[in-house]
């Protein structure tokens, strides 16, 4: 299904942390998140604007278990007088394990938006950090390339595209949810499909790549 959007209705592929730390090998390794990545090369070539997301976070982020040193990784606390869960030091700006994965299509990628630079706060969503005190900037970029309709896929469903799809929906675009171009982290039984129930109740559709594909 090749997508040939009027400047009214146009379609954007957003992709979303698909970073080395967040697949086999990486400190913060979502399981089969590997998997995505040919998802996300196929997919890349039906749509003519594809984005990016990047965590990017500063080696002193205060969401590291590492700079606490009374929390374990997986422990929840508060930070900025949020909820948070303490991570392992992931995607520190400018290390391997921050970059995009080598295997994906990089030249397809019209955009990046890089988020969790602030070390006070996390930022899950592509869209704000988690207070939504700061906005990336990502909702001004697809306004002004005519994007009204985004289908979503990436790492992890309970967190990063979770909270990328209900901010998306909440700042008016239309949201296709990718199945199986995801995978989760799910640090309790059931976090996935709470997650995928959330965005669906949200009013994100639910699409298989094999439905745009082909």
């Amino acid at each position: 299904m090749k997508s040939n959007p009027t400047a009214a209705d146009r379609r954007a592929l957003l992709l979303v942390d698909l970073q080395n730390d967040f697949v086999a090998g990486g400190s913060l390794a979502v399981p089969g998140g590997n998997d995505v990545i040919e998802i996300a090369n196929q997919l890349m070539t039906v749509f003519d604007l594809v984005v990016a997301t990047q965590d990017w976070h500063p080696a002193d982020h205060q969401s590291f278990a590492s700079r606490h040193p009374h929390l374990s990784i997986g422990d929840n606390f508060t930070l900025g007088g949020l909820p948070q869960t303490a991570w392992p030091d992931h995607c520190v700006q400018g290390t391997h394990g921050s970059q995009l994965v080598a295997e994906l299509h990089r030249d397809r990628i019209s955009h990046v938006v890089r988020k969790g630079t602030d070390p006070s706060i996390d930022s899950y969503s592509g869209f704000f950090d988690n207070g939504h005190r700061h906005a990336t900037g990502l909702a001004d970029f697809l306004r002004s390339a005519n994007v009204q309709h985004l289908f979503v896929m990436g790492l992890a469903t309970d967190y990063c595209v979770r909270f990328t799809v209900l901010d998306a929906i909440q700042l008016g675009f239309q949201v296709t949810l990718i199945k199986d171009g995801c995978r989760g982290v799910e640090m309790k039984t059931g976090d996935i499909e709470r997650a995928i129930d959330e965005m669906q109740s949200a009013g994100a559709e639910l699409l298989s790549s094999d439905q745009l594909l082909h």
